[in-house]
């Protein structure tokens, strides 16, 4: 393999920046109803959190990304908030959440919440109201009300589509419509109304008064809708967040700026480098770049990496288009393969049939993945995204190597997707199965009592974490070597120079560390260096396909 450094740098339009935890950090996503359960219900909560801690230290993460856990009647897994200051009884208590904030701060992590700021559950008590209310009345404005169209109304003020099929409007007693861009138990807040914007200033407070480090944002492209609701068709093949399209009326409204400006001045209220997340799905790294002004939020989803094909030039080109991007506003860019809400990148990376973002794959899914050919991609997708400049994400479970579950029973999945398309996606309850943590035992130590909110697969006990510790060429063991090594080099706060080492091939240098990846058909030489990482068995100077391999000059 021919190895040259070329001069083009990632840094040169970069602003100062600072030292922030945020900055270099590498997150890991618990989706806590699917962690580890303490109570026997079946439902993971946060007692099984903090029990879990010692191993979260010992994978060498430096916070915790905790999706829904507030009061809701989840009817979307939590995504359907009835009280945004509160612990849903499902996951305990605050005295639960206050001990494990302690208990993970008291090692060294930080905890970050979600929060859902497009819409409410139905069940919210605002909500309730604006349905005793009148239209027109400011219990109602607080939600996207509007009038039919039709002769009598009969018809949902426009075209609009949920995200999780069907309509995005529900009519109520009085004949009024409601906008819901999720499921019709979701409704929309109206966030040209200032009580809505008082009301999220107030929540936010609550919890960083407790202490936590900073935000995830749920939907934060959306909240904003365009003057006047017009008619929109989305392309079928899209993703069901957005993501490949430009100029959505409901997605990337220039107006839900003014929020993150406004949130940014409360965060910096508190000291310690308190941080807001954007899951921001949006065309482009330039368009997301836009969500993490200096004046904005601190972090943002780098959704175009994580869909970006098992392809060089593809990630060569969406790597630069990154760092390039972030860096001209200041702020470092995330990596992120996995999360509750997309297919395991565990299969993902093997599919060969198309799969939008929200669809899921299930039994009849074309171009189902070769599960090893699977994990080695995952696993060289891994080491190669862990050292890049910036911030990584982790999602539960990938650690562990695990797949997509595929073959839930149809009267088993959860994922509204699922019920409001009948059946035609099968959703994101494939990524979202319980974790195993042993190889025996009821639930593989999920739950005491064996009791699990999905159902868990028999390969579950070959890929549990006490099976994976101490196996050298367990996926657990390399990714804790891999997070020890990126620490100890400083690569998140590194810069990187790209190396032409082939067309199927994506080779960079960090640091005094040279990074390859073979992403051909065929083995490649290895340029000088003492292995310090490898995705798979390197055999002498030779890396097999779909490998990638940390290699350092001393």
């Amino acid at each position: 393999m021919t190895a040259t450094v070329t001069s083009e740098r990632t840094d040169a339009q970069s602003l100062p920046v600072g030292p922030e935890w945020w900055r270099t950090a590498v997150i890991y996503q618990i989706y806590p109803r699917s962690f580890a359960d303490s109570s026997g219900d079946g439902i993971g909560d946060l007692p099984g959190v903090t029990e879990h801690l010692d191993d979260l230290a010992d994978l060498g993460v430096d916070a915790v990304w905790l999706s829904p856990f507030q009061r809701s009647p989840q009817k979307d897994a939590g995504y359907d908030v009835a009280d945004y200051c509160d612990v849903d009884p499902l996951f305990g208590t605050l005295g639960d959440f206050d001990d494990m904030l302690a208990a993970a701060h008291a090692r060294g992590i930080r905890i970050i919440v979600d929060l859902v700021p497009n819409h409410s559950s139905d069940q919210h008590v605002w909500f309730q109201q604006a349905l005793a209310a009148a239209p027109g009345s400011r219990e109602r404005a607080r939600y996207m009300f509007r009038d039919g169209k039709g002769e009598n109304g009969e018809l949902p003020p426009n075209n609009w589509e949920s995200v999780f099929g069907g309509p995005a409007w529900t009519r109520i007693a009085d004949g009024q419509w409601y906008l819901h861009l999720f499921d019709s138990s979701q409704p929309d807040f109206d966030w040209s109304n200032e009580e809505v914007r008082e009301e999220f200033r107030r929540i936010l407070r609550f919890w960083l008064g407790r202490g936590v480090d900073g935000f995830r944002v749920d939907v934060a492209h959306g909240l904003v809708k365009a003057d006047g609701l017009p008619d929109y068709t989305p392309d079928p093949e899209a993703g069901s967040m957005g993501g490949e399209e430009a100029n959505v009326p409901y997605w990337g409204q220039p107006g839900v700026h003014d929020v993150y400006r406004d949130w940014h001045a409360v965060v910096a209220e508190y000291a310690g480098d308190r941080a807001l997340c954007a899951e921001a799905w949006l065309p482009t790294p330039e368009k997301t770049a836009l969500w993490v002004r200096p004046d904005e939020m601190h972090q943002a989803f780098n959704f175009a990496y994580l869909e970006t094909e098992w392809d060089a030039a593809a990630l060569r080109s969406v790597i630069t288009e990154s760092l390039d991007a972030y860096a001209a506003v200041g702020a470092p860019s995330t990596w992120v393969l996995s999360n509750h809400d997309v297919v395991r990148h565990a299969s993902r990376l093997a599919l060969t049939a198309e799969n939008p973002q929200g669809h899921g794959i299930g039994p009849d899914s074309p171009g189902k993945p070769i599960p090893e050919v699977g994990l080695r991609r995952a696993r060289a997708a891994t080491t190669l995204m862990l050292a890049l400049p910036g911030s990584a994400y982790l999602y539960q479970g990938e650690e562990l190597g695990l797949p997509e579950v595929i073959d839930i029973p149809g009267d088993a999945r959860q994922d509204p997707t699922w019920f409001r398309t009948n059946g035609e996606r099968y959703g994101r309850d494939g990524c979202r199965v319980p974790l195993p943590w042993t190889t025996s035992g009821p639930a593989y130590g999920f739950s005491d009592t064996g009791a699990s909110w999905l159902p868990q697969p028999a390969e579950w006990a070959t890929l549990a974490r006490d099976a994976q510790v101490g196996d050298p060429a367990s996926t657990l063991t390399l990714y804790r070597s891999l997070l020890a090594a990126r620490k100890a080099r400083a690569l998140g706060a590194g810069t990187l120079e790209w190396i032409d080492a082939g067309e199927e091939v994506v080779a960079f240098r960090n640091g005094n560390v040279t990074v390859v990846a073979n992403i051909g058909t065929a083995p490649i030489s290895l340029p000088d260096g003492i292995v310090i990482a490898a995705s798979g068995p390197v055999e002498g100077t030779t890396l097999p396909v779909d490998t990638a391999v940390w290699l350092a000059d001393d």
